[in-house]
Formats: C-alpha cells, sequence, structure tokens
C-alpha cells in the first residue's frame, strides 16, 4: 500500500500549479460575503455551468450554501490589492471587504466587481462535500464581460501572463 501524501508537501506541489485569481461573493441575508479563490473551473457549456471549492469554515461558503447563490468575478491583473484584502490579509473581514473596488449587483443582488474581467452570476445545481471543503456546482444565470488580462497566482505569487 503506498503511503499517504505529506499535507505540506501536497500544498507545495498545487502552488506549481497556476491559477485564475477570482473573488467569490454571496449574500448571507441582506450581508455581503467574498473571498479569495482559485479553485474555480468550467463544468460544461451545455448548461453553462461554474465550480466552485469552498472551506466549509467560511462564511461564503455559508451564505452561497444558505442562499443557493454566488458570482464569480475573474480578477484583472492589476487587482491583486483586491485579492490580498478578500483573502483576509490585514485582518480585512465580513462587509469591511467590500470597501476596495466598484460594486454592483446582479438582478439577485449577488455583488459584481465592477473592474473584474468577466463576472457569472450562478444559481446552484449541484454541492458535493469533499474533506473541508463544498464543491459548488452553479449554472450561469448571467455573464458580464471587460477588457483585460487576468490575474494569476503560481508559486505563492500574483502574476501577469504575456503571450509566447
Amino acid at each position: 500500500m503506498t503511503a499517504p501524501i505529506d499535507a505540506a508537501d501536497f500544498r507545495t506541489a498545487m502552488a506549481r500549479f497556476p491559477g485564475a485569481v477570482t473573488i467569490v461573493t454571496a449574500l448571507s441575508g441582506t450581508e455581503r460575503r467574498g473571498i479569495t479563490a482559485t479553485a474555480v473551473c468550467s463544468v460544461t457549456a451545455d448548461p453553462p455551468s461554474l465550480l466552485v471549492c469552498l472551506n466549509r469554515k467560511t462564511g461564503t461558503c455559508a451564505a452561497v450554501a444558505e442562499s443557493g447563490r454566488f458570482a464569480v468575478n475573474l480578477l484583472a491583473d492589476a487587482a491583486h490589492p483586491i485579492a490580498l484584502r478578500f483573502a483576509g490579509v490585514g485582518g480585512v473581514t465580513g462587509e469591511d471587504k467590500f470597501a476596495a473596488g466598484s460594486w454592483a449587483t446582479d438582478a439577485a443582488g449577488l455583488p459584481l466587481l465592477a473592474e473584474a474581467v468577466t463576472s457569472f452570476s450562478c444559481e446552484v445545481a449541484e454541492t458535493l462535500q469533499a474533506g473541508s471543503h463544498t464543491i459548488f456546482i452553479g449554472q450561469i444565470t448571467g455573464l458580464v464581460q471587460n477588457a483585460g488580462a487576468a490575474l494569476i497566482y503560481e508559486q505563492s505569487r500574483f502574476h501577469r501572463l504575456s503571450p509566447l
């Protein structure tokens, strides 16, 4: 039998996977919740859907589970200060995270970042539990696109992409 993988080794290996940086937002009643996330990907184009993985200990995860809705805001390459803020750097929590950036709402009231490269509004179609995280598959109900390049996170640092 194979020995279990050490959690620190796993984190180090996963840091090599570049990921697009997003802010996942939701509503808990009338209060906005949001968290920086790279564990986001497309699932299918028919119907259009996304997958997000959120730590169950977060208020954002609880808000998505409670409301059945979430938004994914793909950050522009200059938005690393917003990414850090929503990651909780500096101790910023709750509604105070939304003091940075220009925020609008979709038809359901979900927070959308005006400066995002793309924002997706989603309704939860399926929920799965995996270890410390909840995986939400969301059917896309709205889409806003803007010009710009996405912010990337790799090797514990933010990056801009440049064409080869």
